[in-house]
């Protein structure tokens, strides 16, 4: 062979390399931008619970001898639950437990405001709080299609950057694993339910 023929062909197994590197690293960034899109509309539907809550508990605060605590106790997991930030470029397990918790505080804290209304015929009547009532739980089926579909996102984020060769790229340019929403512990054994 002819000194310029191996020339031509070095060069072109290295210009095959850099595109392949260039079209690997292009489609993690894709991901990883994916994974980013579906974290804040997970963010924007707690949000819109978050928002619901306060007009919830004005509602409420106009029933006569409504248990101040409970009210309380859902305003302070409200805030608590929006104070919890994530990083959607670091979702790591920590800063996900952490965010999940504080959300399942606020989910428990309606929960045993939603439990306590029973006691309040007039609340349960009253129109404002039946669609206050019905819009939270929209936004709660809301929040478990969200949840799903970033799970699905990182799911197939993760699987990318794993796989070989393209790992090869990932660890090259730092592409690390993101972490999963999770179920809550406990949350595989249904409640007890007494009348």
């Amino acid at each position: 062979m002819k000194k310029g023929t191996i020339w031509i062909i070095i060069i072109a197994i290295i210009a095959l390399l850099v595109m392949w590197f260039i079209r690997i690293n292009n489609r993690m960034v894709e991901a990883q931008e994916q994974t980013v899109q579906a974290w804040a509309q997970v963010e924007n539907v707690y949000q819109r619970r978050a928002d619901l809550i306060p007009n919830l508990v004005n509602t409420v605060k106009g029933a006569a001898d409504f248990e101040k605590g409970t009210l309380e106790a859902v305003i302070e997991a409200r805030s608590r639950a929006t104070s919890v930030t994530v990083d959607p470029t670091n979702l790591t397990e920590e800063s996900m437990a952490a965010f999940q918790s504080a959300q399942d505080d606020l989910g428990k804290s309606l929960g045993r405001l939603m439990a306590v209304v029973e006691n309040y015929p007039e609340l349960k009547a009253n129109q404002n709080f039946l669609e206050l009532q019905a819009q939270l739980e929209g936004t709660e089926n809301r929040i478990a299609v969200e949840r799903r579909t970033f799970n699905q996102v990182v799911q197939a984020y993760n699987v990318l950057i794993r796989k070989f060769p393209n790992s090869i790229v990932a660890g090259m340019r730092n592409f690390e694993t993101k972490a999963y929403f999770e179920a809550a512990e406990g949350a595989e054994t249904p409640p007890v339910v007494q009348f």
